[in-house]
């Protein structure tokens, strides 16, 4: 999130009037956070063209009155949101809503289209465009059904957005190392429920056999601004005989933040066929990023995970085992991999949120991919609703800076409109 100095400030806005709404009160905890979402139902008389806070500790970061999103409060329609780049433990920071009339535009997120026609989202500055995420949504096509079977997201590198860092669709199984990994994705490979005929269904929605796929029905919701883009899109997974037997409303939420990307990412997922079982295995199921294929092809012996309990050694991985039950690979809170691509470093931080079923188990692999799964019974009257953070910088990154921003997102900080 980039913040202007006051000073700088003269030189890049016509006048800063105030907004007329209440002050915000963002209170820290008891440790020290960095990359804070602060999100706080609309003030009441707060301005349509509010687009900044004045801080109380220095600086103005842009503000975007925003919609609401699939984790927030279904009772609150609207909601003010900026990011502080930190926030020490006991601090208190007051941030005025203001409307800043700019000289030239500032950066912004925008959707467009790639060049293969996929949804994508890019941050617009005056003569520059960076991607940042892209939205492989492909309607599944049967005489092509390796390369379709799918929706998933692809990342850029947060610098220029020259280096797609996640894997993308391939045509067939042989293009590269296990290619049915793909950017962030989200299945399990291990399903089974009771079809409408009385029988006993299975389907693997991360592999695609038997004619198994999901594919995306409709997009439900953008939103673009300063602050936050956002897509939330409704996705199918249907079974070998074609029908539909769970729905997933999966959403991403990506922050303009200096020095990396950040994004919340969620789905909700809801049984169309009563008592469905999600099963799998910690390669083949839950919520994972692939990196690109390079990193596979050249840079395995480069790749090393960074865990709550230090850095791990180069090609160094752990994994749950069935039979092992590696406790190390147990409940992680975060996660981080940093590897090599296009002959740079690149470090993706993922975070747990406890809100999600347990136990999670995870998995880890030299050639780019990380995540881990649960086991779940979904039913009718028992959706699952799962939510992660990641961050995504180039260079390397410390466990006490992936410490920072996971408490941002499991433990944010109180933010209330009013002096207190």
């Amino acid at each position: 999130m980039r913040q202007y100095s006051l000073v700088t400030l003269i030189g890049l806005m016509a006048c800063l009037p105030p907004a007329g709404a209440q002050n915000i009160t963002v209170s820290g905890g008891e440790k020290d956070l960095a990359d804070v979402v602060v999100k706080i139902p609309a003030p009441k008389g707060i301005a349509a063209t509010t687009n900044a806070v004045e801080l109380s500790s220095g600086g103005v970061v842009p503000a975007q009155i925003a919609g609401r999103g699939q984790t927030d409060d279904p009772g609150v329609e609207k909601f003010l949101v900026f990011v502080l780049p930190a926030l020490k433990a006991g601090q208190k920071v007051q941030a005025t809503p203001v409307t800043l009339n700019h000289v030239v535009a500032p950066p912004a997120f925008r959707f467009g289209e790639s060049k293969e026609g996929l949804p994508e989202l890019n941050l617009v500055e005056v003569n520059k465009k960076r991607p940042v995420l892209q939205y492989f949504n492909h309607k599944r096509d049967a005489s092509d059904h390796y390369y379709t079977f799918k929706p998933f997201h692809n990342v850029f590198d947060p610098v220029d957005g020259s280096t797609m860092l996640t894997n993308t669709s391939a045509k067939t199984a042989k293009d590269g190392q296990f290619p049915h990994h793909r950017g962030l994705f989200f299945g399990f490979n291990r399903i089974s429920y009771t079809g409408p005929d009385g029988k006993k269904k299975t389907a693997d929605i991360w592999h695609g056999t038997q004619n198994v796929f999901s594919e995306h029905e409709k997009t439900l919701f953008t939103e673009a601004g300063q602050v936050l883009g956002r897509q939330r899109a409704q996705i199918a997974w249907h079974g070998s005989d074609g029908a539909t037997f769970a729905e997933e409303t999966r959403e991403l939420t990506v922050y303009n933040t200096p020095g990396g990307t950040l994004i919340d990412w969620s789905t909700r997922l809801v049984s169309k066929a009563g008592t469905i079982r999600l099963d799998g295995d910690p390669q083949h199921a839950g919520f994972h990023f692939r990196a690109n294929q390079e990193v596979a092809k050249n840079g395995k012996e480069q790749t090393y995970y960074l865990r709550p309990d230090g850095k791990g050694k180069n090609g160094e991985t752990r994994n749950w085992d069935a039979k092992g039950k590696n406790p190390q690979a147990i409940n992680l809170p975060w996660n981080a991999m940093s590897f090599l691509t296009d002959g740079k470093r690149f470090t993706v931080l993922r975070v747990n949120h406890p809100s999600n079923p347990g136990e999670t188990r995870g998995s880890e692999r030299e050639y780019g991919r990380f995540g881990d799964y649960f086991e779940y019974d979904l039913t009718p009257e028992k959706p699952l609703q799962i939510r992660y953070r990641l961050w995504i910088q180039q260079g390397e990154m410390s466990a006490d800076q992936c410490e920072r921003i996971a408490r941002a997102f499991v433990n944010p900080p109180k933010a209330v409109a009013g002096d207190q």
